[in-house]
């Protein structure tokens, strides 16, 4: 199962409505990306999902066990270290005691960690922290802009490291960016939100093909980019006003 979204609006008091009328399905195993000008509720939608938030009308459906988030920091206890991180998420998603030790090892080795189970945040660097953080057993996984705070060649060996562990996974991710180029090369599909209130305003397919062929990767950077400076401008004019 993957992810429903049916007319889905939030409004926050005070702030007015943030998403209007969201409908999306993405499919089991799908890598989504989502784009949007700043405060057009890309945040907000992951944490619909999560469940951290309720929606104020329409409805979502997620999977039973719910959904993995990955934030910009990697939120890793200090005092723990990198195997018993992953062991309390696994904890807290309610898998039993028994099964952990085993689950913690194929994890850590999906991310290429399996060495540092017991090393402690303080002696990786960001890089391994986040993907301590990716180490996750849910099926679907909400990332919020992981890798943004990280320098470009961290990043680019962290893209090629989610692209491999989708691959091998299967996982159902969505991933909030700002870089329209990091969407092109993550995923299969683009979701553009319009400025506040969110809504979805544009939705473009990513193949292989066009991903490995510059022009092609190039010119919907453009034009994404192009429709994202709009609605910013859009943002600007209205909070403004």
């Amino acid at each position: 199962m993957g992810v429903l979204l049916n007319e889905v609006s939030l409004s926050y008091p005070g702030t007015g409505l943030v998403i209007d009328r969201l409908s999306a399905q993405i499919e089991d195993g799908e890598f989504i990306a989502v784009l949007g000008a700043s405060g057009c509720g890309k945040s907000s939608l992951l944490n619909l999902i999560a469940g951290l938030l309720a929606p104020t009308d329409g409805w979502l459906e997620v999977p039973d066990d719910g959904a993995a988030f990955m934030f910009q920091d990697s939120n890793l206890l200090p005092w723990l270290t990198a195997g018993e991180n992953v062991d309390l998420a696994l904890k807290l998603a309610g898998q039993p005691k028994a099964d952990r030790p085993a689950r913690i090892t194929r994890l850590l080795e999906l991310v290429q960690l399996g060495h540092a189970a017991h090393k402690k945040p303080h002696e990786l660097s960001g890089g391994m922290r986040q993907r301590v953080a990716l180490a996750q057993d849910r099926q679907v996984l909400l990332m919020d802009e992981p890798f943004a705070a990280l320098d470009a060649i961290t990043r680019d060996l962290l893209h090629e490291q989610l692209r491999s562990l989708w691959e091998q996974t299967g996982k159902t991710i969505i991933f909030v960016t700002h870089n329209v180029r990091e969407a092109i090369r993550l995923s299969g599909r683009i979701l553009v939100l319009s400025s506040h209130p969110g809504r979805i305003l544009e939705t473009r397919r990513i193949t292989e093909d066009l991903r490995r062929t510059p022009a092609l990767a190039a010119a919907l950077a453009d034009e994404l980019t192009a429709i994202l400076r709009k609605e910013q401008r859009k943002h600007e004019r209205t909070n403004s006003s």
